[in-house]
């Protein structure tokens, strides 16, 4: 039976599709069948984030509508074997995306034997959004440690305790929050929220926390997931929030201003 997941969160900008692409490039990566989904129908960016921009001829809405079937437009990763990326469209409307068209491709998937089924969320609260979490066994809420973004996420939580499957039939979401952006320097200046704020405001489990990093603007650019460059702080700590989501207890890192070596105080860097 296929995991549904559905990356989400109530502000735009905080890192939901890079989460995606990671997440599910980090699964595929552990021996797990994945496919991803990009439910942003009109905008598309999943694809560019993961390097197959080039290759997508077919998208969901084409699935939904019977104009291609899933097995045509599934990409798969040119990295991973176990991976497989469904492109949003840029052409058609959200209205284009049904609830009875999202679960016969949520249940082609599952009958082909997908482990995990990972739905990038479009931000807000309207129908792109609201049918990438309505079938999902669990969700990851993304937020920066900003007032704005903890508060939207606030409001994604009441509708996923309120407006899905599950909770029409009187069952949980399992609910994770994953902190993007992280800069414990600025938390110390008191220009951003600590995690134990969020935490406290949220009262999710907290699966991960993302240091702020250069290397993911770089890895989207490229079209590389940034789990991949394991040189990265923000790469280890997407592999760290992957490998948590599969049970395994992983201490959290990057969370205290690295303290300079000699050598570095010397000589900067």
């Amino acid at each position: 039976m296929s995991r549904i997941v559905v990356v989400t969160s109530g502000k735009g900008g905080v890192g939901k599709t890079t989460t995606s692409a990671a997440f599910a490039t980090g699964l595929a990566l552990k021996g797990y069948k994945t496919a991803v989904i990009d439910f942003d129908v009109g905008l598309r960016n999943l694809d560019l984030i993961m390097g197959c921009e080039r290759r997508v001829v077919y998208d969901f809405i084409n699935v939904i509508s019977g104009e291609a079937n899933l097995k045509q437009a599934l990409i798969k990763d040119k990295r991973s074997d176990n991976l497989f990326i469904l492109p949003a469209s840029q052409t058609r409307d959200k209205d284009a995306l049904t609830q009875e068209g999202v679960e016969r491709v949520l249940k082609d998937l599952t009958e082909d034997g997908f482990d995990f089924i990972v739905c990038d969320s479009p931000a807000g609260i309207e129908r792109g959004a609201a049918l990438a979490m309505y079938f999902a066994d669990d969700a990851v809420i993304v937020t920066n440690p900003e007032v704005s973004s903890v508060r939207d996420s606030d409001r994604i939580l009441g509708l996923l305790q309120s407006r899905t499957r599950k909770a029409e039939r009187g069952e949980s979401i399992r609910e994770h929050l994953l902190i993007t952006r992280y800069s414990p320097a600025r938390v110390a200046s008191g220009d951003m929220l600590a995690m134990e704020d969020i935490l406290e405001i949220l009262a999710v489990p907290l699966i991960g926390v993302i240091p702020e990093s250069g290397s993911v603007l770089q890895a989207s650019n490229s079209g590389v997931p940034v789990i991949l460059d394991k040189e990265s702080t923000a790469g280890q700590a997407y592999d760290d929030f992957v490998r948590r989501f599969l049970g395994e207890t992983v201490p959290h890192r990057f969370l205290e201003v690295e303290k300079k070596g000699l050598f570095k105080r010397l000589f900067g860097g």
